[in-house]
């Protein structure tokens, strides 16, 4: 028997998950092209600035999915603790204090 692929908190909304990543993606290659071209300091900051934003969103919509999924769903009490922890730092390295 095959395994199965196990459900995570974006599984649903993984065909948009990934889009979103494919535009950052685009946006980090535009980046790049622009300090190729010798592009105004402050334009590139700009966009990195952008790039950060969006990737902060999709980190707190995972963050969100697994809180929904993993923290709310039928688990056993001990896990859930766990998951929480995991959580907590995982909000922590997302704000850069881990």
């Amino acid at each position: 028997m095959a395994n199965a692929t196990p459900t995570r908190g974006y599984s649903a909304s993984k065909e948009q998950l990934v889009a979103r990543l494919r535009r950052i993606e685009g946006q980090v290659r535009g980046v790049q092209r622009m300090v190729e071209e010798d592009r105004y300091c402050i334009d590139v900051v700009t966009q990195i600035s952008a790039i950060e934003g969006a990737l902060e969103k999709v980190a707190l919509g995972l963050l969100d999915g697994h809180t929904r999924h993993c923290l709310l769903g039928p688990e056993s009490e001990s896990l859930r603790e766990e998951r929480t922890e995991e959580l907590v730092a995982a909000f922590g390295r997302l704000l850069g204090r881990s």
